[in-house]
């Protein structure tokens, strides 16, 4: 396939040349990873619309705690998809592929008010973590280092919800 013809969407498996005889994973792992990369890209991507697009009270922290999100969220797209090479997999993170497969709802267009862009980014991250709760058990089964990787990314991911959804809570009453 030259460059100017196009893939088919979504994750492929490479096939085996040289020296290369480790594991190599199934596609069920291949897919169920890409479930995972696709809402961590488009976590990112809507992470940047948010970022750009806040206003309101607490806009310096909140526009940082964005950065915050964004951030790790390429980084673990990043680590996603390299540990799929590094298991014979292709990942996709075209956007047209992204928009296709995430579980993500579409970020409103325009200024968002903090306070609706943390509940916003809120759900967003629960919904990543879902995503990676859902294919959990499968990939943990075939390869529990890609699961924990897995681990280590809802965890940090959840402390993010945690942290953010805060910011709209009210003390318990006593």
């Amino acid at each position: 396939m030259t460059t100017t013809e196009t893939a088919p969407a979504g994750a492929q498996k490479t096939r085996r040349q040289n020296a290369e005889h480790g594991f190599a994973a199934s596609k069920t792992l291949i897919d169920d990873l890409q479930k995972v990369l696709v809402d961590l890209v488009e976590l990112a991507g809507q992470g940047k619309q948010a970022h750009w697009n806040v206003v309101g009270k607490n806009f310096r922290d909140t526009h940082r705690m964005l950065d915050e999100i964004i951030e790790a969220a390429r980084g673990f797209s990043d680590e996603v998809a390299e540990r799929m090479r590094a298991l014979h997999g292709i990942p996709d993170g075209r956007s047209s592929t992204v928009a296709k497969a995430t579980t993500l709802p579409e970020y409103p267009a325009g200024e968002v008010d903090t306070s609706e862009t943390i509940d916003l980014v809120t759900v967003r991250l629960e919904a990543v973590v879902a995503t990676m709760r859902d294919v959990h058990d499968r990939v943990d089964e075939e390869d529990p280092t890609s699961a924990d990787i897995l681990h280590a990314i809802i965890q940090s991911l959840e402390q993010f919800a945690w942290m953010a959804s805060a910011e709209n809570r009210t003390p318990a009453k006593r």
